[in-house]
């Protein structure tokens, strides 16, 4: 008894994925016998790019899975897939479609969507046992999902610990896997959006870290083991401008003039165009005009050995607490705020396409001065 793999050219230059079975078997509730069962799944007969030709090759390694597994099953004379195949169009696998979405993430977006969306993919698998078909997508089950992500028994399946997922964590994956449900029904593999009626997770505010002008002048006056990393995150402090824009900062990006210097960039998170007027403090960070192509930052690679030395360099100036490199962009927000600047003009400092956004500063701001007050008092 043999079970091959075999195609059948179909429309949009796409092939069908299908068994072979020699000899026929017996369907086990009609007794008919019969040579092939559809995977539900397709491969492009002509790929043209890498999202097809990763399609394929993922595609390609599920059906050989499905394809062995079967060879066993009629071996010993098993032919109950034959039932559940009988509308091949229900049984196509939700699991292998999500991920290639994940690689296409690859080419067009940052590196913390494209890890977000693998990460949506691993747990959406630690959920569904390593195997989830598109009929199996109810209602029912994204509650049961977002369920997981929200409690403690949701496992880091992206990391081997047990650790839990963080909450806001959890407020992107459903959001995302909301977004790919919605994406599944454009391109006609689901009917209809089964998660519609499920709410999305609450955000919770989080406390966002900044320092103290005081810290920023200290942190200015001590040696740092990676100097460039120094001068990156006091141009973040001194512009609010976040990691990946530093990262990808280029000097025809950088604009010299009589009034004095400004960046005309496009926003990696938003892709939105910004022109940001920058202190003569932060462009003499960037030191002497290069290449109008080179990269002002080319060492600013994000690593854990990085930022474990900006947390050293962080300790040897007296902060003890942990401080990320964003923690620098929230420092340039709350330090204008303190110093008078206007909640409007601090929003689009900081290229926010929401006031809302900036506001959570103003808070921080309106705290301290609470604080600040509230040290003096007398008996009355």
């Amino acid at each position: 008894m043999n079970v091959t793999l075999r195609t059948k050219p179909i429309s949009g230059n796409r092939l069908s994925l299908y068994l072979d079975f020699y000899p026929a078997i017996p369907h086990p509730e009609t007794g008919k016998l019969t040579r092939r069962d559809f995977l539900g799944l397709y491969l492009f007969e002509k790929p043209r790019t890498e999202l097809e030709r990763t399609h394929n090759k993922t595609t390609r390694q599920l059906a050989e899975s499905i394809r062995s597994s079967r060879q066993l099953e009629v071996q010993a004379g098993r032919y109950g897939f034959l039932v559940k195949n009988d509308k091949p169009e229900e049984r196509k696998d939700f699991l292998t479609w999500l991920k290639v979405q994940a690689e296409a993430e690859k080419q067009k977006k940052s590196i913390g969507s494209r890890n977000n969306w693998m990460s949506v993919y691993q747990h959406l698998s630690h959920y569904a046992k390593g195997a989830l078909f598109v009929d199996e997508l109810t209602e029912e089950f994204c509650k049961g999902f977002r369920k997981y992500l929200t409690t403690a028994k949701a496992l880091n399946a992206t990391k081997s610990s047990n650790a839990t997922i963080a909450h806001n964590s959890a407020v992107g994956y459903f959001t995302i896997f909301k977004t790919a449900l919605s994406r599944a029904v454009e391109e006609k593999l689901l009917e209809e959006n089964p998660s519609q009626r499920v709410k999305r997770i609450k955000r919770k505010e989080t406390q966002r870290e900044f320092l103290s002008l005081a810290e920023v002048q200290a942190l200015a006056k001590i040696d740092c083991d990676l100097p460039y990393l120094k001068k990156a995150a006091l141009f973040s402090a001194l512009t609010g401008l976040r990691y990946s824009d530093i990262a990808k900062l280029v000097w025809a990006e950088v604009r010299d003039d009589a009034d004095g210097a400004y960046l005309r960039f496009r926003q990696k998170k938003t892709g939105s165009e910004e022109t940001l007027p920058i202190s003569g403090n932060a462009r003499s960070l960037l030191g002497e005009r290069g290449n109008e192509t080179a990269t002002i930052f080319p060492q600013l690679l994000y690593s854990s050995w990085q930022n474990q030395k900006l947390q050293e360099w962080c300790y040897k100036a007296g902060i003890m607490r942990p401080i990320t490199f964003h923690a620098f962009r929230h420092t340039f927000a709350t330090l204008q705020l303190q110093s008078g600047t206007d909640i409007y003009t601090v929003s689009k400092l900081l290229g926010h396409q929401d006031l809302s956004t900036t506001q959570i500063y103003a808070k921080i701001v309106n705290e301290q001065k609470r604080a600040a007050v509230n040290r003096i008092s007398i008996e009355l």
